[in-house]
């Protein structure tokens, strides 16, 4: 709050009269000062209500006209004059000029070291009611933050410094603000923002409003950035405040991040379980809350840390964050999101600097199959390749009726499976490593751990149990396609 020369005439024990200049009661007065000097200006700063007896006023008119519009020019607060020393009256040159520069000019009745005493009073007692309005403040911002958490803490500081606040992400992209919707001054402190180093603060103050904007975290690059725009010109208390704000609010997001960080661990954990087959999709379903299909699944090409796959999956997908699932594997980081154009794998993989691959699944259940194919192109060392940007792929999934292609797998191995469940024994796994081998008994036998008379037994089954021998080109291709639908078809 400001002194203004309407409330300086009204302090206690102080008689003033105003003689000219009412336009400038509003002026504030930062100080009150005696001069008698023909050119005060040098020596103020501004803000002064001046006080003389007339000994400085020049002798002529237009030196006096002079005098007035010198000291509104400066900044002074007003003009006071105790009459009856050495002049009787104020000229009427300088009541005139006073009028138009809007400065107020008053008859002074009180002791100059009164007046100077009262005004400092009244600004000691200010900044003392000042700094108890900051605590007060600081506690309701506490309180806003326990009670409200971010949404909490910009009211409160709007409120208290009876301007208007705003939260942005570290791309400049509003994530709160009070009031709600966007403003005017919105513009200018996201340049303010993006122009700024990456831990700093700055004010823009234009005269009509003052904009602060500050970087909020405690090391590394910004979490967010925190705005105030109030009136001009900037209080102090108003810049306290909003380095309250700005530790409350660096605090709530480290806490946010610390639950989101948990958060996405426990459902990594869940999708790590589906990708090993120990948790059914549909479980995954139950456990935790899963966007819509379909689904974008992005492998990189080499693990990331878990700390920094949150970061950028919180900058680039901020939208879908809460339902993504992120987890580490052998082959990669893994992070399943919802579909979209454009594909989020493309800004994922350039942020965190790393070749990834990417596939499409219609459902839960294709996640297995969509991270086999997404990582299978990660290894290709490409910025980011999706299924579909390869033709022959896509071309080959298109040739193929899902449910006709499940039909035909389930109906090519049914014999095996059907012997398996009576008596045992490995026979699918089998014929799947031989025909990987290429036929290669002694590599097949070494990748199962088995002995090569114990797989040329199980082959032999095989041969028995489906009819045909495994000689027979046209009985081979419809085993492997069978066996490896699931890999050579992308899902989706």
């Amino acid at each position: 709050m400001a002194l203004t020369v309407a409330q300086a005439m009204t302090l206690p024990g102080m008689r003033m009269r105003l003689l000219a200049g009412r336009a400038g009661l509003s002026r504030v007065v930062r100080w009150a000062h005696v001069s008698e000097l023909a050119d005060p200006v040098p020596w103020l700063r501004g803000g002064e209500l001046v006080m003389t007896i007339g000994l400085g006023l020049p002798g002529d008119p237009a030196g006096r006209q002079a005098y007035v519009e010198r000291l509104s020019g400066a900044g002074c607060a007003g003009l006071a004059f105790a009459l009856g020393e050495a002049v009787t009256a104020v000229p009427e040159e300088v009541l005139a000029a006073a009028d138009l520069q809007g400065l107020p000019v008053l008859e002074i009745l009180t002791p100059f070291i009164a007046v100077t005493e009262a005004v400092a009073r009244w600004h000691a007692d200010e900044r003392v009611r000042g700094e108890r309005r900051v605590v007060a403040a600081q506690e309701a911002m506490a309180r806003a933050a326990l009670l409200s958490g971010t949404s909490g803490i910009l009211r409160a500081l709007a409120e208290h410094t009876g301007g208007e606040s705003l939260l942005l992400d570290p791309q400049g992209k509003p994530r709160a603000a009070t009031p709600a919707g966007e403003r005017p001054w919105h513009a200018r402190a996201l340049e303010m923002a993006q122009g700024a180093a990456r831990l700093s603060a700055g004010v823009l103050d234009d005269g009509i409003q003052a904009v602060q904007v500050q970087s909020l975290g405690f090391s590394g690059p910004p979490t967010s950035w925190l705005a105030v725009c109030t009136g001009s010109p900037l209080e102090w208390h108003a810049r306290m405040l909003a380095n309250q704000a700005a530790c409350l609010l660096a605090m709530e997001l480290l806490g946010v991040r610390a639950g989101r960080a948990k958060a996405h661990a426990q459902r990594g954990a869940l999708l790590a379980a589906v990708l090993d087959g120990g948790l059914s999709p549909r479980q995954l379903g139950e456990l935790c809350p899963v966007a819509a299909p379909p689904y974008e699944v992005v492998v990189t090409a080499a693990p990331v840390p878990p700390e920094a796959a949150i970061e950028v999956l919180e900058e680039v997908a901020a939208d879908a964050e809460e339902l993504a699932l992120v987890c580490a594997r052998p082959e990669g980081t893994v992070f399943v999101l919802p579909e979209r154009t454009p594909r989020w794998g493309t800004q994922l993989c350039a942020r965190l600097g790393v070749p990834g691959g990417g596939c499409r699944a219609l459902g839960l259940d294709e996640l297995p199959s969509a991270v086999r194919h997404a990582a299978t192109l990660a290894a290709r060392g490409d910025a980011y390749l999706h299924v579909d940007d390869l033709e022959a792929s896509a071309l080959l999934r298109d040739a193929f009726v899902p449910d006709a292609a499940h039909r035909f797998a389930a109906a090519a191995l049914r014999p095996l499976r059907e012997y398996e469940a009576r008596h045992g024994g490995d026979l699918v796994g089998s014929l799947r490593a031989y025909l990987e081998a290429g036929s290669n008994l002694e590599t097949a036998a070494r990748r199962l751990g088995v002995h090569r008379n114990t797989l040329r037994r199980r082959l032999a089954v095989a041969e028995r149990v489906s009819g045909r021998p495994l000689t027979d080109p046209g009985h081979r291709l419809q085993l492997w396609l069978a066996l490896s639908l699931g890999d050579l078809v992308p899902p989706g």
